[in-house]
């Protein structure tokens, strides 16, 4: 159970980083050469890495590398949807909803026994 606690807690906050590293400098950076944001992108990403590289070998030591693999597009999601909504502005789309159940179904058929 700590192990996968770790994982997830790891994983979400690796994904947080990654997720400002692939599209914050939309709103941020716009005005800006492609090559800052692509830097400055790289640097956050760099700290996504550090997170999610132990993160990984950890829940390996549990989960299969396809379970780590849903795992990490269920924690994708969870993320993405507030920073879409929140930080990027965008509208709620119940297109979240539906993807979060299609996700739902690869979880049940990574994770049946």
């Amino acid at each position: 159970m700590r192990v996968a606690l770790v994982t997830v807690a790891l994983l979400t906050c690796s994904n947080i980083f990654m997720t400002f590293a692939w599209y914050a400098h939309l709103r941020n950076l716009r005005n800006r050469a492609w090559y800052v944001a692509a830097l400055l992108s790289w640097l956050i990403a760099l700290f996504e890495y550090l997170l999610q590289v132990p993160a990984n070998r950890i829940g390996y030591s549990t989960f299969s590398l396809s379970q780590l693999k849903i795992l990490q597009e269920v924690i994708t999601l969870s993320v993405f949807v507030p920073f879409a909504v929140l930080y990027m502005r965008q509208p709620f789309k119940l297109d979240f909803l539906w993807a979060g159940l299609c996700l739902l179904g690869a979880v049940y058929f990574m994770f049946r026994a």
